[in-house]
């Protein structure tokens, strides 16, 4: 596993999410999809007021937890997706925007797919991506095309192999279970996820994990190569169209697992 930036924390929020938080040398915080304020509020109880609130897109609970992060601070700056279900953005922000907030910088990559107007925020070493790219996995498709989501995924590839990938769910050790059943030979697949095991068995978070080992192991960013391409198309009974086809194949099967 990866080693976790000291000023970067992955706060626990309901069942599986994760608030992330970061700092600088000074104290001061960047706080990313605060689903709930009780952990936000807990970790900044003293010290500075957070510089910003970074959010990736409008499910509750990635949100949630805003209106009352705003009523401790209320001159906190939340940047959001162009969306008016994000009622608390103090700033929306777009595909292509810079955006700077205390000694940080980010650009903002629009990731359709989860929702339609879902974005990732890429600086510093690291990408918030929320729920489009998963530890060994990738967000359901609620509100675009499989197109949509290979494409998002696509554009998370490009970035360099060592960003550290801060997604918004504990789910690397289920998803693992699928991405094995994809893959079941795949040895750096087999390795990350009896890492997962025993940093969860520590009570340990599983992530950020590394773009490269995403590479190396999601089978959502390798639907195009042979082995994957052959076992979606062993599942489907048939080979598919085109690549959309294959991922739409690949993450309705991911739907299915299980049930």
């Amino acid at each position: 596993m990866p080693m976790r930036p000291p000023d970067l924390q992955a706060l626990p929020a309901f069942a599986d999410n994760y608030i992330w938080l970061l700092r600088d040398a000074a104290g001061r915080a960047l706080v990313v999809d605060p689903g709930d304020a009780a952990p936000v509020l807990a970790a900044l109880d003293t010290g500075p007021p957070p510089q910003a609130v970074l959010l990736t897109h409008h499910h509750h609970d990635h949100i949630g937890g805003v209106a009352s992060l705003r009523a401790r601070w209320p001159d906190l700056p939340v940047f959001a997706p162009a969306d008016g279900r994000i009622a608390l953005a103090t700033t929306q922000v777009g595909d292509g925007d810079e955006l700077a907030t205390g000694p940080w910088r980010f650009r903002v990559l629009a990731v359709p797919g989860h929702t339609s107007s879902h974005v990732a925020y890429h600086g510093e070493g690291l990408l918030f991506c929320g729920d489009t790219l998963f530890s060994l996995g990738c967000g359901r498709l609620f509100e675009g095309t499989p197109a949509q989501m290979l494409a998002s995924l696509q554009r998370l590839a490009t970035l360099p192999g060592d960003t550290l990938v801060c997604c918004g769910h504990e789910y690397t050790v289920a998803n693992g279970a699928f991405a094995l059943a994809v893959e079941p030979e795949n040895a750096a697949l087999r390795q990350r996820v009896a890492d997962a095991r025993t940093a969860r068995q520590a009570g340990l978070p599983s992530l950020p994990t590394t773009l490269a080992s995403e590479h190396a192991c999601n089978p959502f960013l390798r639907s195009e190569t042979p082995g994957v391409r052959a076992a979606i198309a062993l599942h489907l009974g048939r080979a598919p169209r085109d690549d959309a086809d294959a991922f739409g194949g690949l993450r309705a099967w991911k739907d299915g697992f299980g049930a």
